[in-house]
């Protein structure tokens, strides 16, 4: 586990943000951790563990000087092998999370890029092949599907090409972590907010990670992943704030987003 002596102040910065959903629209749905006041000490770091066949999930704690847990990144990590990409996409019709999940049957679904107050998204989507929106530039990054498999990747390096045969992508920005595992996003300043990005390892492995409790800017997050012993290759944030949020249905697990969602990515089993 890796230790970043900064994250021991209170942190402030800031965050891109969409237009949220004017109160919560969600219940308290259960958190992925136990609660900080666990009686029981928590580990900082619970290793990758087995969830199901190609599958592992981890979760990194971090503490202030009091040894009181100020966030955790939750992560999912995927084998491409065994698990199938889409991209959900319902202009100016969003969805709860949870609606999103039982609506198309996914294993898990996890938000996705940033929206307009009329909920339409403002980069690129990609749908069963048929593009919408305009793509973004260099600052930005994409999550893309061909048949070949799944891929994150940044814009700056690789462009868009509207001749290239896409099944689903999703754009969203900053890039996180460029190719290479660089720090994507240096960038002083900026609030603390909760946190969505998928990532690509050097395996080509998926990984969801989320900071839920909303203590990290863009800059910090950046420096954590491409310190981290993940493995990064890229990383790619995605719609933070009210819109981080997460389902895995086997085995269980929720972080709620608190607004209604256009544009999601889902997973399902091949």
């Amino acid at each position: 586990m890796r230790y970043f002596p900064f994250l021991l102040l209170l942190l402030a910065g800031c965050t891109a943000v969409t237009t949220p959903s004017p109160t919560p629209i969600l219940p308290p749905a259960p958190t992925a951790v136990p609660p900080t006041a666990s009686p029981t000490p928590l580990a900082p770091d619970t290793g990758w563990e087995a969830a199901r066949p190609g599958l592992e999930r981890r979760v990194i704690r971090f503490f202030d000087g009091d040894g009181r847990q100020m966030e955790h990144l939750y992560i999912l990590r995927f084998d491409p092998a065994l698990y199938e990409f889409q991209v959900g996409y319902r202009p100016g019709e969003p969805l709860t999370l949870q609606e999103w999940q039982a609506d198309t049957g996914a294993l898990a679904a996890l938000n996705g890029g940033f929206f307009t107050e009329e909920f339409t998204a403002t980069g690129l989507v990609v749908v069963d092949g048929q593009a919408s929106g305009a793509s973004y530039g260099a600052f930005a990054g994409m999550f893309a599907v061909t048949a070949v498999g799944p891929e994150v990747r940044w814009l700056g390096a690789r462009p868009y090409d509207p001749a290239e045969p896409l099944q689903y992508a999703l754009q969203s920005f900053p890039m996180l972590v460029k190719p290479g595992g660089a720090a994507g996003y240096t960038e002083a300043g900026g609030e603390a907010a909760r946190r969505t990005v998928i990532a690509q390892d050097g395996d080509g492995r998926i990984l969801f990670i989320l900071a839920p409790r909303g203590r990290f800017t863009l800059a910090q997050l950046s420096q954590i992943l491409a310190a981290s012993d993940l493995n990064l290759d890229t990383a790619l944030n995605l719609d933070g704030g009210a819109s981080t949020g997460l389902i895995l249905i086997d085995p269980p697990a929720s972080i709620p987003a608190y607004t209604l969602l256009p544009t999601v990515i889902l997973v399902y089993g091949r």
